[in-house]
């Protein structure tokens, strides 16, 4: 059986990346050591279940056998009953197997940059963005991962024209990735006096946050500009020309930082955006000519689509590509976005299955 040796392999990988991380010149090497590390914990997830499964095919072979040469009809028939419960159990296994063998997105492991915009709906859709964006610092606080605001403009009422977060910590970009897209919000404002339900709209974009190696940038293509900034404040970043505005000239791309009192600070939070934002679109350019990922069901990177409705009256949240509903909204709000995640992490590694896509260890 052809799925036996590759997960005999995958066992066999995994004792050697065991044992090569017990080795004194591989912990000493520390690039090397965590890239083996990430390895043996990628594989770390499907280890347990091969071994089930391995365990079942070796109880399935002495039961084919009792089978064949046993003259005892008794155990004969109990053979014949735990082959089915064998058979069915080992499909699943299988099945979940195939799954959390389909290679990871390189990507994955990487910080995001979150951006948060409120879209329609005025003053209610940036009300709403404050809300999202206190849902996202809430989840990262849940997962360990920092979180540092690069750059916000925020509303006289506590809301959020636009708000972009960097957030780092193990696999943020990859679960965060599913987040993309537009959240629909169903709810009475408080300045709604004939109690009429508003809908608005906030947008989100994820991004992976982009590193020196990645693009190179000509200084020669940047215009930046320092002004003072403006909105609420301190005294002091007010009166400075503190704010600074970045443009990349070919693409026409626009960052604004003013948070800061620091000039300097501004400039490296507005060049971490500008940075993911030019990767995104190289990305996107690329993934365009193969027609994958940001195209599929899942992790769609058309922020034109509807992707959940916030529904207040009925204290309801609906993901709209999974079907998937909850009646906790409260919770949701509170950072309680786990399993919707790991809904859209299933139906994603399904639609892989479902196009073929090629499975492998992921670590060699």
């Amino acid at each position: 059986m052809e799925s036996k040796e590759k997960y005999k392999a995958i066992l066999e990988r995994f004792d050697q990346l065991s044992g090569e991380l017990a080795r004194p010149d591989v912990i000493r090497n520390q690039a090397l050591y965590k890239k083996l590390a990430m390895e043996r914990s990628d594989l770390g997830r499907v280890v347990s279940v091969i071994k089930r499964f391995l365990e079942l095919d070796r109880r399935r072979e002495e039961d084919m056998g009792v089978i064949e040469s046993s003259g005892d009809a008794e155990l004969v028939e109990l053979a014949h009953v735990e082959l089915d419960e064998i058979g069915s159990e080992m499909q699943e296994l299988g099945e979940e197997i195939k799954m959390l063998l389909i290679p990871g997105n390189p990507d994955d492991s990487r910080n995001t940059v979150l951006e948060i915009r409120a879209g329609t709906g005025g003053g209610e859709a940036a009300l709403f963005a404050a809300d999202l964006a206190r849902m996202y610092r809430l989840f990262a606080e849940r997962k360990n991962w920092k979180v540092e605001i690069l750059s916000s403009n925020p509303t006289e009422i506590g809301g959020f024209r636009e708000v972009i977060f960097l957030i780092s910590g193990r696999n943020a970009y990859g679960k965060l990735k599913f987040e993309r897209g537009v959240h629909r919000v169903q709810r009475v404002p408080l300045t709604e006096s004939s109690g009429r339900i508003h809908t608005s709209a906030v947008s989100v974009a994820v991004l992976p946050e982009a590193k020196d190696i990645d693009l190179q940038i000509d200084p020669k293509d940047l215009r930046i500009d320092v002004f003072r900034s403006s909105g609420p404040g301190g005294q002091s970043v007010n009166t400075t020309d503190s704010a600074v505005r970045i443009t990349h000239v070919p693409t026409g791309m626009v960052v604004t930082c003013q948070d800061e009192k620091s000039q300097h600070k501004n400039k490296s939070k507005a060049f971490k955006v500008l940075r993911s934002r030019l990767l995104e679109k190289k990305r996107s350019e690329q993934e365009e000519k193969i027609a994958m990922d940001r195209r599929s069901m899942i992790g769609s990177g058309d922020r034109s689509a509807k992707i959940r409705t916030y529904n207040f009256p009925q204290g309801r949240v609906t993901d709209h590509r999974v079907g998937f509903t909850t009646h906790n909204l409260g919770a949701v709000l509170d950072g309680d976005i786990g399993e919707i995640i790991d809904a859209l992490v299933v139906a994603y590694r399904e639609e892989l299955i479902n196009r073929g896509i090629g499975t492998g260890s992921g670590g060699e």
